[in-house]
């Protein structure tokens, strides 16, 4: 039997590096792999953070390539394979830097060795992230109170699997208990009970129990997880959220990346001059196409040669968003987006708490999770 390789993926955002020190801290037994993989186009903010982790962990971050032969000589990676692709920009409906600078880069790092893959998407986010295709790659979900991917949870609570669920909880709660949760365990999938609700279902009757249960079936499987005597997340009961987040980035000394700091900004609203805040609200390239007008704009204020380089590679017809970054960079559109930003950031303060972090939280709901984890 291979050796099963747990890897970590390293962004350079918040989530991925808070995970390194958690699995770190919690689960020193675990020997992890951490890798990168580098566009080339990151902010320097990004470039600070992965380093310091490197020297928090101590323990290499490997930087993998995901050129394999360069007959461009491009400036970047990044660069390499935008002349690659004849100029054309990526957008969120084709994401070849995606593809192309993570996950092809991943998969080739991996191979064909069974290998865990830890993920840092947190138990306040409702959103998968990229499962990969590999048979010989697993992915888990250490800070989720399911740490299991879709796959394995689709497969474990299927209808057809409901005689050897039974079987594991048999096994893993005393008899009485088993009785009691016997109906609840045995429930069929159906339009009135849903797989979610069968596996919050489950969660409540036992954490641990459940994911015990989910063990003894990949045991049963080609899963990597199958293939360990033992996995030290089964007792993982612990829902990390984005407070926590940066909690561990805080106590670990390394912090959060620099342009979550927030900076204030001035703006003319009805003859009155208001000052709001603005930041980066996610790892990636400067010039990531998810990212919102106000951090176009705090680029301008806060990075005039990146913006001036992302407003390069428009060209041909090609931009980053509807609008070119030349239009957008006009002191009165500047002006307008500042305005829109404040008044919409007041308005929903005056709904919520109103942090810092809620602006985070509303703008991770649109992104690539290999790219801002």
């Amino acid at each position: 039997m291979a050796q099963v390789r747990h890897v970590l993926g390293i962004s350079g955002g918040k989530d991925s590096a808070a995970l390194a020190l958690y699995l770190r801290d919690r689960h020193p037994g675990l020997d992890i792999e951490y890798y990168t993989s580098d566009t080339g186009r990151e902010l320097d903010e990004t470039y600070a953070l992965i380093d310091r982790l490197e020297s928090a962990l101590g323990k290499q971050i490997k930087r993998i390539d995901p050129i394999k032969e360069n007959h461009t000589n491009a400036p970047s990676n990044f660069d390499h394979f935008l002349e690659l692709y004849g100029g054309y920009l990526p957008s969120s409906m084709a994401r070849w830097c995606t593809k192309k600078l993570k996950l092809e880069p991943f998969e080739e790092y991996i191979g064909e060795e069974p290998t865990i893959s830890y993920v840092g998407i947190r138990g306040d986010e409702d959103r998968e992230g990229y499962i990969s295709k590999k048979p010989n790659v697993q992915s888990i979900f250490p800070f989720r109170e399911n740490i299991w991917s879709e796959d394995v949870t689709k497969k474990v609570l299927s209808n057809s699997n409901i005689e050897q669920l039974l079987d594991y909880y048999r096994e893993l709660f005393p008899t009485e208990e088993f009785e009691m949760a016997k109906s609840t365990i045995a429930k069929r999938i159906a339009p009135d009970f849903t797989q979610k609700q069968k596996l919050e279902t489950l969660l409540r009757l036992g954490i641990k129990e459940y994911n015990q249960a989910v063990f003894r079936y990949l045991k049963t499987t080609d899963y990597p997880v199958g293939q360990l005597h033992e996995f030290p997340l089964l007792d993982n009961e612990e829902v990390i959220k984005l407070a926590d987040v940066f909690r561990i980035l805080d106590e670990s000394g390394v912090g959060a990346p620099g342009y979550y700091r927030q900076l204030k900004y001035e703006v003319e609203i009805d003859g009155e001059i208001k000052q709001g805040v603005y930041s980066r609200s996610r790892s990636g390239c400067f010039f990531c196409f998810y990212q919102q007008k106000i951090e176009w704009v705090w680029l301008l204020e806060q990075h005039p040669d990146l913006f001036a380089k992302a407003m390069s590679y428009e060209q041909e017809g090609y931009t980053w968003m509807e609008e070119t970054l030349e239009a957008l960079a006009q002191p009165e559109r500047v002006a307008a987006i500042k305005k829109e930003h404040y008044l919409r950031t007041h308005r929903e303060q005056r709904k919520s708490s109103g942090s810092w972090q809620d602006a985070i939280l509303e703008a991770e709901g649109v992104g690539c999770a290999s790219c801002f984890i």
